[in-house]
């Protein structure tokens, strides 16, 4: 075996999908989906494999690559046959989980295409009432896989395709022995695609022991948002407003920006958000300066956990150290996608953990999925709603609180004279007390949320540059 080369990328990154012997309906679905043109291991590996040849793909993880071996492995599907033809091997649940949803997506051009999806950690009973259903793909880790084939509970004689997911973490993992053994349980009549990030010697030893000539192609690994982690969740359209409340208690982000795609939806997730005991805000184009001000001073200096607000009304906004960011709505225009999820990559410049960007998709809104992924270079990483988990059972709440002062610039008042108020008379620590903002009537200070109430009661009682000064806290 020789290594990887790499000329297999150069192909013309304008290929489009109509180029490939795919079914119309295929076609049409991939149309549906948003899928126009070929990410590069997609033009690399799909026309050999399209052919039937044996496959060694080298490409990372977002690359596109689950699509590039899920449309070869439906091209040879027989769907009225109901036995299995395809086994995907994968390294873990989750990944497993990932490619069983994109498989169904791309399946949707024909009818009653059954995926079942075979992992540890899930009762033995269930799998194999889903396999006496008869199922015509199936997905899985390769101990539980084994187990399977074993007990006898999976049947691969009519298996014409053989695909082994990111190969080199499941060598790492300790499967090769395991990977061998279900492939020597696999028709010899049959085709091999194992898609690796890397090219370590097991890569080789496997290829040997049951590949057929494997053609290999490596690409270059697409840019990828380093900094931005997403992940993708579909939900109906009746359970999204509850599902950003699920997402919110389960990553407890400090600061997150929610895109609506009307200001309507902004109006009824704030409605949500609030009756929930979350701190949230909304930004939308109808606001006078003066709330639109409050809104993004309580919402940069932390004393609102979310903003929900209109891609209109968002524009030009920069907050530093924004740990997440939720698409509820997909939007239509998958560049306004990856101008919404790159405001929360700027956290790294701080030298702070990743950003997270959540997005939640119904199946209507698939096809501007489609096109967010072509766009990206990259396929979605699916969750499903169900492994979101509530916090520790305290609601999640904004670390700070914002007060408001009448006086501002117009009475000389700078940000050293409130902070001075506040650690000298008043008695707090310098880090009890966040950004202070001082407008031209007013000045909005943040105070650590412990003290709020009785800072208001301190600051109005005492004086800031000499002079009484009537103090608020802003609620929302």
């Amino acid at each position: 075996m020789t290594t990887p080369d790499s000329t297999a990328g150069n192909g013309d990154k304008n290929n489009g999908f109509s180029a490939l012997a795919l079914s119309p309906q295929m076609l049409a679905n991939l149309t549906q989906l948003g899928y126009t043109q070929m990410t590069p291991i997609q033009a690399a590996a799909l026309p050999p494999a399209l052919l039937g040849k044996d496959l060694i793909a080298q490409a990372k993880t977002g690359s596109g690559k689950t699509a590039a071996f899920a449309l070869a492995l439906l091209s040879n599907l027989n769907p009225r046959r109901f036995a299995v033809q395809a086994l995907v091997l994968c390294p873990t649940r989750e990944l497993a989980d990932q490619v069983t949803t994109e498989i169904r997506r791309l399946a949707r051009a024909e009818e009653n295409i059954k995926v079942v999806t075979l992992c540890g950690g899930v009762a033995l009973r269930g799998q194999v009432a889903s396999l006496e259903h008869g199922a015509h793909i199936v997905v899985g880790t390769p101990g539980r896989i084994m187990d399977h084939l074993e007990r006898e509970n999976l049947n691969l004689e009519a298996l014409n395709t053989l695909v082994l997911d990111e190969a080199d973490r499941m060598l790492d993992m300790g499967f090769f022995d395991d990977i061998v053994k279900v492939a020597r349980q696999c028709p010899s009549a049959r085709q091999t695609l194992l898609f690796s990030a890397t090219y370590p010697e097991g890569i080789a030893r496997l290829a040997q022991q049951f590949m057929k000539s494997p053609e290999q192609i490596a690409v270059q690994s697409q840019h990828e948002g380093s900094k931005i982690r997403q992940r993708w969740y579909e939900v109906a359209d009746n359970e999204r407003l509850h599902a950003v409340s699920l997402l919110l208690d389960h990553f407890r982000p400090v600061s997150t920006l929610a895109f609506c795609n009307t200001k309507q939806q902004c109006r009824d997730l704030v409605d949500v958000l609030r009756a929930q005991g979350f701190s949230a805000l909304a930004l939308f184009g109808e606001l006078e300066q003066r709330e639109r001000d409050q809104v993004l001073v309580q919402f940069a200096n932390r004393s609102c956990s979310v903003l929900v607000a209109t891609d209109v009304a968002a524009r030009g906004l920069d907050i530093a150290q924004l740990e997440a960011v939720i698409n509820v709505d997909v939007t239509p225009d998958a560049e306004v996608h990856i101008h919404r999820v790159g405001r929360t990559g700027r956290v790294g410049q701080q030298g702070a953990s990743e950003g997270l960007a959540l997005n939640l998709a119904s199946m209507d809104e698939m096809g501007s999925v489609g096109k967010i992924e072509q766009l990206q270079g990259r396929e979605s990483e699916w969750h499903p709603l169900a492994e979101l988990t509530p916090g520790k059972g305290t609601p999640l709440q904004p670390p700070m609180a914002t007060l408001q002062i009448v006086g501002g610039r117009k009475e000389k008042i700078r940000a050293g004279d409130v902070l001075g108020a506040l650690t000298g008379d008043c008695g707090y620590a310098k880090e009890q007390v966040g950004k202070i903002n001082v407008n031209e009537f007013s000045t909005y200070v943040a105070v650590d949320r412990s003290i709020a109430a009785e800072a208001v009661r301190k600051l109005s009682a005492g004086r800031v540059k000499g002079k009484s000064v009537k103090v608020r806290l802003l609620e929302q």
